[in-house]
């Protein structure tokens, strides 16, 4: 998903669908359509619109356009398909994919829908959209998505992979999916040397959410890849990212970590002991390698975040991964401002800190937050 859909810039996008956009595209539809009905559009969109979200904002544009279009849908397409590139690829644009996926499901529209939402997706975001089709016809979308794993343009690839994620953040889990694997590898098999970077972060992303369900079948999976190739490899450590949090001893293998530990004299130190909201943490590591062999370390931290049970929350950050040798110091630094966000909201409390090495608890340290 863009950057910009992110549940902190949610107010800014709300304001995507303000009254100047829904004039503009009020004004482009009347050259568009004879005898359209700006007047009825204005009003359907512009009354209550302060007190609407973001989602409602889009659903009533996409309600908007279905009450002003042609009614015959492969026409009102054909309206949509010259508007598309009046919104030169921004987040507005949802609302084109939005009315395909709200009234293009019928048997005789789906084969138009489908070329429909190919095209808008550069102009856009379709990966909602495309669900519905998946969850209609799971098999037959499938198949056409596959073939856009082949497309030329990088925009249809990833919707390949988006579109047919497990567990798409702000959408619904396509269930079939999430109990086999199997069903999106050839999508996923045909996009991991993919040239975009683009691409290649959807496609870690999509396996990452199978690391969720079936960590034993992506390890395997992933083991059957050209690990030597640096997209392959990219995607496989992102796609690991979850299960190398967790210690999982397959994937920490599989990007190469030397299994447990050898380190002497681990040290841990979180500064300042007490600080309020808003300040920032600093956290200092050491530790020396032991052992007569070159060790592969991927290091990781955790915060134990109080919440307002009084009870914690782990949440693991990744850190570094470098290869140390025999007798070898290393130490690291790093800061971080205690701050809210729409995601995590801190509560004042004892607040621990621990330090993984391959997975492997080697120190541990803590803080307390104030009100």
């Amino acid at each position: 998903m863009p950057k910009a859909e992110t549940a902190d810039a949610a107010p800014a996008l709300k304001e995507m669908f303000n009254t100047e956009r829904y004039k503009g595209l009020a004004k482009t539809l009347a050259v568009l359509v004879p005898r359209f009905d700006a007047k009825r559009f204005l009003q359907y969109t512009l009354d209550g619109l302060a007190e609407r979200s973001l989602i409602q904002r889009v659903r009533r544009t996409t309600e908007a356009l279905r009450l002003t279009l042609p009614q015959d849908y492969p026409k009102a397409l054909g309206v949509l398909d010259k508007l598309a590139p009046e919104f030169r690829h921004n987040f507005a644009s949802i609302v084109l994919a939005d009315f395909v996926g709200l009234y293009g499901l019928a048997p005789e529209h789906r084969t138009r829908s489908l070329e429909a939402l190919q095209f808008y997706t550069g102009f856009g975001s379709a990966e909602f959209a495309i669900r519905e089709f998946l969850k209609a016809d799971l098999n037959g979308t499938l198949a056409v998505m596959t073939k856009w794993a082949e497309h030329e343009n990088d925009h249809v690839r990833r919707l390949a992979s988006e579109g047919s994620r497990p567990r798409l953040p702000w959408s619904f889990r396509l269930d079939p999916i999430v109990k086999d694997p199997e069903l999106t590898a050839p999508i996923l098999q045909r996009l991991m040397k993919d040239p975009s970077l683009y691409v290649r972060k959807s496609v870690a992303n999509h396996l990452n959410d199978v690391s969720k369900d079936h960590p034993d079948w992506l390890i395997a999976w992933l083991s059957r890849q050209d690990l030597a190739h640096p997209s392959v490899k990219w995607i496989a450590n992102r796609a690991l990212r979850t299960l190398i949090k967790q210690g999982h001893p397959g994937a920490l293998k599989l990007v190469g970590a030397s299994g447990k530990p050898q380190c002497d004299n681990a040290k841990l130190n979180v500064s300042p002991a007490h600080l309020r909201l808003g300040e920032r943490l600093t956290i200092a590591f050491a530790c020396t390698a032991g052992g007569k062999k070159v060790q592969q370390w991927v290091i990781d931290y955790a915060v134990h975040y109080v919440k307002s049970s009084g009870a914690t929350s782990r949440k693991v950050f990744k850190w570094k991964v470098l290869q140390v040798s025999p007798g070898e110091t290393i130490t690291l630094g790093k800061t971080q401002r205690i701050q809210d966000f729409t995601t995590r909201k801190h509560h004042p409390g004892k607040h621990a800190v621990d330090v993984m090495i391959n997975g492997v608890l080697l120190a541990d340290a803590s803080f307390d937050l104030k009100k």
